[in-house]
């Protein structure tokens, strides 16, 4: 039931953010896992998904994901996907949506998905 559940929300979903941290220089096992029981299935191809990293030092998982991603057949929307620096922070998600630095790119990269999933729906 656990993966019709899942191939049931990402179907009905407009699109994916996906933000995932890196560890051993790679995707975590669990995330990976989930991406493997849907790569066959008929939810995810041209599917939008926008991939935000929090960690400058994410360059591994990002790089794998991504591959795995247009192994899917993934639509990826470049405009929407970036990299938060908040490595080495510790911020509430008020503080972060209210700095600036990061609260801008951030509402960037929504608008561009929100963007990007209006066009392609028409």
């Amino acid at each position: 039931p656990a993966v019709q559940n899942l191939r049931h929300e990402i179907g009905t979903a407009d699109g994916l953010l996906i933000s995932t941290p890196e560890y051993a220089r790679g995707l975590p096992g669990s995330l990976k896992n989930a991406l493997d029981w849907l790569v066959s299935s008929s939810e995810f191809p041209e599917k939008p998904v926008a991939v935000i990293h929090t960690s400058p030092r994410s360059v591994e998982a990002h790089t794998q994901l991504r591959l795995v991603l247009t192994t899917m057949s993934a639509r990826l929307i470049d405009e929407a996907s970036i990299t938060i620096p908040l490595l080495g922070k510790v911020l509430d998600s008020n503080q972060i949506v209210s700095d600036p630095a990061f609260a801008g790119p951030l509402r960037l990269a929504l608008a561009n998905f929100v963007a990007a999933i209006s066009s392609i729906r028409k």
